[in-house]
């Protein structure tokens, strides 16, 4: 019997694609960026797996995400010609901050609610501890704790990074569930014991999005948003 469900947050409980595009735009119209501020959300995230890399192989000593999204936000502007040392570090400071006022899925508060009747309920991402606090006030999301990667000092897909979680929690790998939109965080939960809820997001990366548009493997549960997930697991209106 499960006690805990575990969340991947960035795209599996908040749409940071469309936030964080929603959020830039006045800046990039201000410097004169035409392109399109998807694209530029999508080129901001594509920075992330590789900064997470670099600590997962131990190439570089555990830093927080704020740390890493600030590094990678200071590339996207040069990327597209930004004189990052011109600008106020109140700017810098703001855009970076986007990151903690990500708007969440239309079915995530609700679904999140009727899940917390049942299980205790808390992310398990890459994200800070103030990023994800942060979040949640924002979104209203109704975290019974805040986990994660700087809790544990390890980030996804990691197995020190559930491993460790589990005995923080005082439980065992098998009574918790990893709740993802992705396939590969799923993955890495079930080789450390955990079990499985895939939630489909088809449109995280946009319209034209070609992963994790279904489950590619039998996880324990497969839901089409957190409402489903939350019926699956018998849990109340």
């Amino acid at each position: 019997m499960i006690k805990a469900l575990l969340f991947d947050v960035f795209g599996t409980v908040v749409d940071w694609r469309t936030s964080v595009a929603r959020e830039l735009r006045p800046f990039l119209e201000k410097h004169g960026i035409a392109d399109d501020p998807h694209d530029v959300a999508n080129a901001w995230r594509k920075k992330y797996q590789p900064a997470l890399d670099e600590v997962r192989s131990g190439r570089r000593p555990f830093v927080k995400l704020d740390v890493l999204h600030r590094e990678n936000l200071e590339k996207l502007l040069a990327d597209y010609r930004i004189d990052v040392a011109a600008l106020p570090e109140k700017t810098l400071n703001d855009l970076n901050l986007i990151w903690h006022r990500l708007q969440p899925w239309p079915d995530s508060v609700a679904g999140l609610r009727r899940l917390k009747q049942r299980f205790i309920i808390a992310p398990m991402s890459n994200g800070n501890i103030r990023l994800m606090t942060d979040m949640a006030k924002h979104a209203g999301l109704p975290w019974d704790a805040i986990l994660g990667a700087e809790v544990v000092k390890a980030y996804k897909t990691s197995p020190e990074a559930y491993l460790r979680t589990a005995e923080v929690l005082d439980l065992r790998p098998e009574e918790i569930c990893m709740v993802a939109a992705h396939n590969s965080d799923l993955a890495a939960a079930r080789k450390c014991g955990f079990r499985t809820a895939f939630i489909l997001r088809p449109t995280e990366y946009g319209p034209a999005q070609k992963t994790n548009l279904r489950a590619e493997q039998d996880w324990d549960w497969i839901a089409d948003d957190m409402g489903h997930l939350a019926s699956q697991l018998d849990c109340p209106e």
